[in-house]
């Protein structure tokens, strides 16, 4: 068997420590399209977990993967709820959960403490490719959540979650467009980032 060939002549050493290529982060505004702010996950795969991990995992998985958001998926790949990371690290769900099961903490399940699907609100993709970013907001300005979920109807007809907006991520694009003595880095909720962009104190 013929061994590769390795180009070592090719090779060189680090001058300094580089910079990193990243794609530019285009410049949004309020009158952007609101499909500028969605994580599109046939582009990049969702965070997800099941019911019957530990709440202790979510954490971990969250802080390791940068992310304030899990959904929670069963069997059949099916969205069954959702966990974010106010429940996880707030505690007052765990408490909860604790004391209606009577386990310790390090017993407590993602599936005690998610929000299940049937409490879920959406937004439907078309509607939302209708929206700019300011449409958005004001449709939102009374939500004091952080994520908004996407969905579409698949070839079959069934209901699919296709992304997710996320209050940061707004907060991020109207941010390159508003001073920053508005607070816009403050906001936190769609509620808030509405707040902001109307001229109101949070």
């Amino acid at each position: 068997m013929n061994q590769p060939l390795f180009p070592h002549d090719l090779l060189r050493p680090l001058e300094t420590a580089p910079l990193l290529v990243m794609p530019p982060r285009p410049h949004l505004s309020t009158s952007s399209s609101a499909l500028e702010v969605l994580t599109d996950f046939s582009r990049l795969s969702p965070r997800t977990i099941q019911a019957d991990m530990g709440v202790d995992e979510a954490y971990l998985m969250m802080r390791h993967g940068g992310t304030r958001l899990l959904l929670v998926t069963d069997e059949q790949q099916r969205c069954i709820g959702v966990l974010s990371s106010l429940e996880v690290i707030g505690g007052r769900r765990i408490t909860l959960a604790m004391q209606q099961h009577g386990l310790p903490r390090d017993e407590v399940t993602v599936g005690m403490i998610m929000t299940p699907w049937h409490k879920l609100a959406a937004m439907s993709l078309e509607q939302l490719a209708s929206l700019t970013i300011g449409d958005l907001l004001a449709s939102l300005e009374s939500m004091t959540d952080q994520h908004l979920l996407v969905t579409e109807h698949d070839e079959q007809g069934r209901l699919r979650i296709r992304g997710l907006v996320s209050a940061a991520d707004i907060r991020r694009a109207v941010g390159q467009t508003t001073k920053r003595n508005t607070g816009v880095p403050m906001a936190r909720s769609f509620a808030d980032i509405y707040r902001v962009v109307t001229g109101h104190d949070l």
